[in-house]
């Protein structure tokens, strides 16, 4: 069987690969650098890891000036996901699921953290930093000891707790206690229209992440028609509303209310008055701190522009109009 399988899946490439042939007068080969940067996904035997090392010691500061304001000093959680302890307990009647209980390969903790961590500046670790942020992090569970240190060769080395504990058995959800994907569709008496019942808010996106299209740009290289670049469109400022959109900034404070931190309103109060305040508060948000509004430190924001950096400040002082 696997045969005629292998014969007709050579015979489908072969067919696709005539089609593809023809130049229809749009597109172009995509540049060795173009596939570069699109090839970073990490695989789980280390296929993909890039060169660099880190340890757990290293790790610890990084973690606490990235990760803690959200994840907690040691795993535990600030009002977000815990990442620490719950190494055994998926099959208790109190699982945990975290980093260290439900993962079955660390590399795919590496490549988590290096494309989305931290939430405020994904992508902005090295290789090195991502080394040792995952070693600790895999210390916190006591996977690996504070000494350890990662690599491309021993972190896929690193055997993870819950290594053989994934199954295909029990689905994402269940349908009358059965599991979801285990189901036969009935295909009759289907709806001949379909209906959205609910969407989310149109500004949902743009306020939680800014403007998608500025993560596509590179596509437009990709156009055969012209290759020419063109001039620039004079820049436009952006709002202070939607620089605090773009850097994530609501994810941790509120207008006029806290959420990990303290509310922008808030802010403007506690320094009315004060001549010194604008100077405070980028020196502040540059290097990040603790300890003003209570023990969740704020992260450094050293790769926001200096320029975006003052005019989210001279906004917050003002009270942070609508």
């Amino acid at each position: 069987m696997w045969k005629s399988e292998l014969a007709a899946a050579i015979l489908l490439t072969l067919a696709v690969g005539s089609v593809h042939a023809k130049d229809y007068g749009i597109g172009r080969p995509a540049t060795p650098g173009e596939i570069a940067a699109w090839d970073t996904d990490v695989r789980p035997d280390g296929l993909g890891l890039p060169k660099g090392k880190g340890s757990a010691a290293e790790g610890e500061p990084l973690y606490e000036a990235q990760c803690a304001s959200c994840h907690g000093s040691f795993g535990e959680s600030n009002d977000y996901m815990a990442i620490a302890g719950g190494v055994g307990t998926l099959k208790s009647d109190a699982p945990l699921r975290t980093v260290g209980s439900k993962l079955d390969y660390a590399t795919t903790l590496w490549d988590y953290i290096q494309r989305a961590m931290p939430f405020t500046a994904p992508k902005s670790l090295t290789a090195d930093q991502t080394y040792a942020i995952t070693a600790y992090v895999l210390h916190l569970s006591n996977i690996v000891p504070l000494d350890a240190v990662l690599d491309q060769n021993t972190l896929p080395q690193v055997k993870m707790p819950n290594r053989e504990g994934f199954t295909l058995k029990h689905g994402l959800g269940s349908v009358k206690g059965k599991p979801d994907v285990q189901n036969t569709a009935c295909m009759k008496d289907c709806e001949k229209t379909v209906k959205v019942r609910s969407e989310l808010p149109a500004d949902f996106t743009a306020s939680m992440y800014g403007d998608l299209s500025q993560d596509f740009r590179s596509i437009a290289t990709m156009s055969k028609v012209s290759t020419t670049p063109t001039k620039p469109a004079a820049a436009v400022a952006a709002s202070p509303a939607k620089l605090s959109a773009q850097y994530a900034c609501s994810a941790c404070h509120g207008i006029a209310n806290k959420v990990v931190g303290p509310g922008m309103r808030e802010i403007a109060a506690k320094y009315k008055g004060h001549a010194d305040a604008e100077a405070k508060l980028l020196a502040k948000l540059a290097a990040g701190g603790a300890g003003a509004w209570g023990s969740v430190p704020m992260p450094p924001q050293a790769h926001v522009p200096e320029a975006d950096r003052k005019t989210l400040i001279q906004w917050i002082l003002a009270g942070a109009p609508d």
